[in-house]
């Protein structure tokens, strides 16, 4: 049976990859994105406009609530922007989804909203999150949507799921995580430069994070789960892979060894709820950007 899908942010790096993905036999789409729409299923609108509920057909079975600032530097020192677009954006999409009896709602929150990594600790869905020690107005609006959906379900909003996206890599010209902006460094520049090679993150690539979303298209409940890479991957991987692929050494300079700051972050429960895992390794998704930079 075909699912009726309402996507914000359809003209996003991710938004542009989950189009791709639905297959029209299964998927009927609509959606906005406050950029001109590229696709003329979609249309041009603000997930903070009044009538936003009237763009949403009725009795719709998933929004995926995409729409946001998509990364922590365009939020910073940025405070009331960033809470219109990411709370108070959230909100109007809530009360647009329960008049038009949407069945189910998909957040794309981040594991931005974790906060101190202490002595190599793994990060789960069920770990304490400090609000006190969250520095960054991303992640902290991130996580009061995060609670404000929970609240919501709580008083009988549909199902609603969560989906905390590690950090995303993939072919895109702009809004680079560590991993374009190096290996992009490695082949048009003569140096690359980091602040410590030990820095390590679980890198995802934009095809699993969507593989992601539409594996939780009808999950029941109340749910977070976290999207992350597969392993943990260091800076100084990603420089000689990126070496190994172009067949080309160029100078890194590390500007800042000591200062070495390491996310682990686990993906065991998307397995367990949604079955799923990345496909997508570093050489292959390397090889994928190339083709682009």
């Amino acid at each position: 049976m075909t699912k009726r899908v309402f996507i914000t942010g359809s003209e996003s790096f991710v938004g542009k990859e989950l189009i791709k993905q639905c297959k029209p036999t299964e998927f009927e789409l609509h959606g906005c994105d406050n950029m001109d729409p590229s696709d003329s299923r979609f249309i041009k609108a603000d997930i903070r406009e009044e009538n936003i509920s009237e763009l949403i057909p009725m009795g719709i079975d998933v929004i995926i609530h995409l729409a946001a600032l998509s990364s922590d530097p365009q939020c910073r020192n940025k405070a009331y922007e960033c809470f219109d677009v990411h709370v108070m954006g959230t909100l109007n999409l809530i009360e647009a989804a329960e008049k038009r009896k949407c069945k189910q709602i998909i957040f794309a929150s981040s594991e931005w909203v974790y906060d101190n990594f202490l002595n190599d600790e793994e990060k789960t869905e069920n770990s304490i999150i400090n609000i006190a020690n969250l520095t960054s107005e991303y992640a902290l609006s991130k996580l009061v949507s995060e609670a404000n959906l929970r609240q919501k379900y709580q008083h009988g909003f549909c199902d609603t799921t969560i989906l905390r996206f590690g950090i995303i890599y993939g072919s895109r010209k702009k809004n680079w995580s560590a991993v374009e902006s190096i290996f992009n460094a490695i082949k048009n520049e003569d140096q690359a430069i980091v602040g410590s090679l030990k820095t390590g993150r679980c890198f995802v690539h934009v095809s699993d994070i969507v593989k992601g979303i539409m594996k939780s298209i009808g999950l029941k409940g109340f749910n977070i789960v976290g999207l992350e890479g597969s392993e943990l991957t260091t800076l100084d991987n990603v420089i000689k892979t990126s070496k190994r692929i172009l067949g080309k050494d160029i100078t890194i300079v590390e500007k800042d060894a000591g200062n070495m700051s390491v996310r682990r972050v686990s993906a065991d429960k998307a397995k367990e709820k949604i079955n799923w895992q990345t496909e997508i390794g570093l050489e292959e998704g390397l090889k994928d950007l190339n083709k682009i930079l």
